[in-house]
């Protein structure tokens, strides 16, 4: 469910606050206050009529690709909103969330908030890159496009940080396929020692109260900071996680909500990555299939015979890794790589191109598919992409220490997606949040339409390889939104250039008319 864009890398010092905007907000900062607005938590006054500072977005970036996204750009705010550390002890610490916002150019309707998935992905960077689709839209002349950096991501203020850029580095060129009991046994010391790392790099307390229970408080926060009475959501697979969690808790506050790749509510762990599994089995046959009719196919003229083609050209990266330009392309980033351009049919043709270098000894486009993936810029900084995904999964999901359930999702994951079977015997393995230092915290999604829920709109894509099409029908039919079905092969599609998607999706912000039953584009 990970989903795009790099983020940033620093982690910072948990500090405490007095007040909610402290000190001089400096040069060029612009003091706003338009909350609270609607309805407001008793002891949480101060976080939802707090002012806010706006000024430029240069100060929010610190990656060479962060730069670049944010120069130039007149047009977008930045600033930081105060939330609580732990919402059951609003007068404790507090840390900052970061928020990017484009203003609307005409009659203005509110803000609309998103977030694009991950867990651990940047809803600023987001918002930046779909700033040219709603330049001259109905989106963006009547919205605020604000997106903001969940607690712990980001621009957000601290940063989740385990891993080192150089052990970041280390720790993909580890391939962990032995599947001897002294395999499993060094691959759970590994991940009992990242966990570790994690607690040692970021504090305890702060991992404890990271995931989406308390991100849906902060979303409330921003909503009523930023003079909305109720919420304007677009939420992108694991963004559709947070949506569903916010209509459960705040049902009422919810003004619109467009739920584009589902997470499905009604899925247990294993049987969500057993599902999306064969996603991407059937965008890697999908991509096969293209690629066969192509005289420079590096799979091959027959489909069929395509997955035995990647098996045959990436198994060997087990034991010999290839020399990209001082580093080397290990296995496991040649599966992320390939990964990575499954989730778009308009990356397959750098995918072709990857597997044809491969072939050739070669490993360059791959690695830098792998980097795009994990957030590794041009300078060998790492966003903290992968770290917060692990830390927010860790607080997020019920823990599997069962060895021999685990064996058998592993068991069923390859029989889903043959194309990645590696070649071992599948085993239990103890994963990272085995060992995570602080309990889970999940707030269950809903099971049934809360009380008080507008209508909202559900988007599902029929080929979508990370959240599959029938998720997308049981968020819908969970909730008791409406749903319009996408014909074709991409993770998400609302305001990505996609007309007849793009259409119904604004028309249902806008007005709040739901498409008819059995909509499809």
């Amino acid at each position: 469910m990970r989903r795009s864009s790099p983020l940033l890398l620093v982690l910072l010092a948990l500090t405490a606050c007095t007040s909610v905007l402290p000190g001089d907000p400096g040069p060029g900062v612009r003091l706003e206050k338009r909350g609270p607005a609607g309805a407001v938590p008793q002891g949480l006054e101060r976080f939802y009529g707090q002012e806010i500072g706006w000024g430029g977005c240069s100060a929010y970036a610190d990656s060479t690709t962060t730069r670049a996204l944010y120069r130039d750009r007149p047009s977008l705010e930045c600033a930081r909103v105060e939330v609580p550390l732990d919402y059951a002890a609003p007068e404790g610490e507090t840390i900052r969330i970061g928020v990017l916002r484009r203003p609307a150019t005409g009659d203005r309707i509110g803000s609309l908030l998103l977030n694009p998935g991950g867990p651990g992905a940047s809803g600023m960077e987001a918002a930046v890159s779909l700033v040219p689709q709603v330049l001259s839209s109905e989106i963006g002349a009547r919205f605020d496009l604000v997106g903001f950096d969940p607690r712990g991501v980001g621009a957000s203020e601290p940063r989740v940080r385990c891993l080192s850029d150089a052990e970041r580095d280390e720790e993909r060129l580890d391939v962990d396929v032995d599947a001897s009991p002294e395999g499993v046994a060094e691959t759970e010391r590994e991940n009992q020692e990242y966990a570790g790392k994690c607690a040692e790099n970021t504090s305890a307390e702060f991992l404890a109260n990271l995931g989406t229970r308390d991100v849906v408080k902060d979303l409330d926060v921003l909503r009523s900071a930023l003079g909305d009475e109720k919420l304007s959501y677009v939420g992108y697979s694991y963004g559709t996680h947070i949506g569903a969690v916010y209509a459960e808790t705040f049902p009422a506050n919810v003004r619109a909500m467009v739920l584009d790749g589902a997470v499905d509510p009604a899925q247990d762990e294993g049987d969500s990555l057993v599902a999306q599994g064969a996603g991407f089995q059937q965008a890697f046959e999908e991509f096969a299939a293209w690629c066969a009719g192509r005289p420079d196919c590096a799979l091959g003229t027959d489909p069929a015979k395509a997955a035995q083609a990647f098996r045959d050209l990436t198994r060997p990266l087990i034991e010999e890794p290839v020399a990209v330009q001082g580093r080397k392309l290990s296995y496991n980033d040649a599966i992320t790589g390939v990964v990575q351009a499954l989730y778009s049919s308009q990356l397959w043709e750098p995918l072709n191109t990857g597997l044809t270098e491969l072939k050739a000894g070669q490993g360059q486009t791959l690695l830098l598919l792998a980097d795009t993936y994990y957030g590794r810029d041009a300078d060998g900084r790492y966003s903290a992409i992968t770290d917060a995904f692990t830390a927010i999964q860790c607080v997020d999901s019920p823990r599997d220490t069962d060895r021999a359930e685990l064996a058998e999702v592993a068991r069923r994951y390859r029989a889903a997606a043959p194309f990645l079977d590696d070649g071992t015997p599948p085993v239990g393995v103890l994963d990272v949040c085995a060992f995570w230092p602080v309990p889970v915290t999940a707030v269950p999604s809903p099971t049934a339409k809360p009380a008080g829920l507008p209508p909202v709109l559900v988007i599902s894509t029929t080929g979508d390889p990370a959240t599959p099409y029938d998720a997308g029908v049981s968020l819908a039919r969970v909730l008791g939104g409406g749903l319009l079905t996408y014909e074709g092969e991409q993770h998400t599609v609302y305001l990505q250039g996609v007309e007849c998607v793009d259409s119904v999706g604004t028309g249902y912000l806008v007005g709040l008319a739901l498409p008819p039953e059995g909509a499809r584009c």
